[in-house]
């Protein structure tokens, strides 16, 4: 039997502010790994012909992941993501920013907040992306971000189906 999924992303330029929600069919330890553990992002965090290539990546506060999306001809996209809050299987906060080869970040860089809950098997990730101006968020826009992410985000549940 096929679950009707929730998936939703709603931009909203007044509070510069992008909200996602996303069910997954699968349970709450496999979701979290999906997102905490490097190993599993690197299958996900690029959306497809690129792919994600973590240089490091260190799961706690004050920690960091260094990687970067890596287009067919080799082209490297460099990103950091600086981990400020961690409450296991259910909630972390970090700092998004592009970064240059060196890891130095080219601020300002985004808020996210994700969160995560099970019911029924179903695990729901609730992800808001804060951006400090309207500017920058514009220019996410503009690169494709909610296009990207979605489908990311489908490559996820992919790959779970395949793992359970």
């Amino acid at each position: 039997m096929s679950k009707n999924l929730l998936f939703d992303f709603i931009v909203d330029k007044a509070s510069k502010t992008a909200f996602v929600n996303k069910e997954f069919d699968a349970d709450l330890s496999l979701v979290w790994d999906a997102f905490t553990k490097q190993e599993i992002l690197d299958q996900w965090w690029a959306p497809k012909p690129w792919l994600s290539k973590s240089k490091f990546m260190d799961f706690k506060v004050g920690g960091h992941r260094f990687y970067a999306m890596v287009s067919p001809e080799g082209q490297e996209h460099w990103s950091l993501q600086k981990f400020v809050s961690i409450s296991p299987k259910t909630n972390f906060k970090m700092i998004n920013a592009f970064a240059d080869k060196d890891e130095n970040p080219e601020l300002p860089g985004t808020d996210w907040d994700l969160s995560f809950s099970e019911q029924n098997g179903t695990t729901k990730v609730s992800i808001v992306i804060k951006h400090d101006s309207l500017e920058q968020m514009e220019k996410m826009i503009e690169m494709g971000f909610q296009g990207g992410f979605t489908m990311t985000l489908t490559y996820l549940e992919q790959l779970l189906a395949n793992i359970k």
